[in-house]
């Protein structure tokens, strides 16, 4: 069946005959997120070290949750439902220390039918209560300002589409988004979620895609919000996962939150579509929001996003840490079984 968005309507039109619905997708693996902290300075104090724990929610349960850590640990709850591991080390050794969480998730597809083709997934919508940060996600970000020469920019898009409902506007940001920006992790200054660095560049990570959507849906009015975790390559198996993925939500009175994933659409011309109300079951979220407050609070700045692991000795930021990341399908098809 083929759909085309009627623009106007927010809705979208079927130009052949209906066929049944899938049911959305689910994927189920185990994740191991590992984090060793190396070369402690002689004579520190105290270091501090927190890593993202992911919480079950509408688009995931987490489950079998198992931390190993040679010091005493503490899980805690912070802003917007975040959880999180802390451990605190008093007089610590130079010796490096590794702490390990691992879980198991199953992953939804997450689809708003309001707005994804309707063949896309049976007819069972993914709600979630409401939110009590819905006036944090029309504030700006420290890298993503919302003064006049966003609200301008953003203004022009969706003056140029002929948008005017908040779906409608959406919908022009995303094209223009996917359209006009290149997933290009070359160079210096991508990877951080600057708005303005994005716009001019016209590349970036997925961090900056998205720093364009949300700060262009906030300009406007739109609630937006940014969630990071770790992506899953679409094949089934074992393996490392190399770097984090972030993407995107916004809302209307109509439709709910719709997800929106710019940055694969970009890479993947042909999901452009799907990408606009749907994320795929691929993936595993951390942590929600950006410019964050950990639990205990930490010395240090806000954190731009909280994906990989952060610490302090004695209360300055530290880096010295190597993280790796491990997922595998506890469901695999009959070709991958041994």
């Amino acid at each position: 069946m083929l759909t085309a968005f009627i623009p106007h309507t927010g809705r979208w039109a079927e130009s052949a005959a209906k066929k049944a619905p899938q049911p959305a997708r689910v994927r189920t693996f185990a994740f191991e997120y590992k984090t060793t902290v190396r070369n402690l300075p002689p004579g520190a104090k105290a270091v501090d070290l927190w890593l993202p724990v992911p919480h079950s929610d509408k688009s995931q349960t987490i489950s079998d949750l198992k931390i190993q850590s040679p010091h005493p640990y503490e899980v805690v709850k912070a802003q917007y439902n975040n959880q999180m591991l802390h451990l605190k080390v008093m007089n610590p050794s130079a010796e490096p220390f590794t702490v390990s969480v691992r879980f198991q998730a199953a992953r939804r597809e997450h689809l708003n039918l309001a707005v994804a083709p309707k063949s896309a997934a049976a007819a069972t919508k993914n709600t979630e209560a409401g939110d009590p940060n819905m006036a944090r996600w029309l504030e700006p970000d420290r890298l993503v300002p919302l003064d006049g020469k966003i609200k301008q920019w953003a203004n022009e898009v969706v003056s140029q589409a002929n948008a005017h409902t908040d779906l409608e506007k959406a919908q022009a940001i995303y094209n223009h988004v996917v359209s006009t920006v290149k997933y290009d992790k070359t160079g210096q200054g991508w990877g951080r979620g600057d708005i303005y660095y994005a716009c001019d560049a016209r590349r970036g990570n997925c961090t900056d895609f998205h720093a364009v959507f949300i700060g262009y849906c906030r300009a406007l009015g739109i609630p937006a919000r940014f969630s990071i975790g770790f992506p899953l390559p679409p094949e089934r198996g074992t393996g490392e996962v190399k770097g984090y993925h972030c993407w995107a939500e916004f809302y209307t009175r109509e439709t709910g939150w719709v997800p929106i994933d710019a940055s694969e659409a970009a890479k993947n011309p042909a999901q452009r579509t799907y990408f606009f109300g749907a994320h795929d079951e691929n993936r595993v979220e951390l942590t929600r929001g950006r410019d964050l407050t950990l639990a205990p609070r930490q010395q240090g700045a806000p954190l731009n996003y909280f994906v990989y692991p952060y610490a302090e000795v004695d209360g300055q930021p530290f880096t010295s840490l190597e993280q790796n990341f491990y997922y595998q399908d506890l469901k695999l098809p009959p070709s991958k079984r041994k």
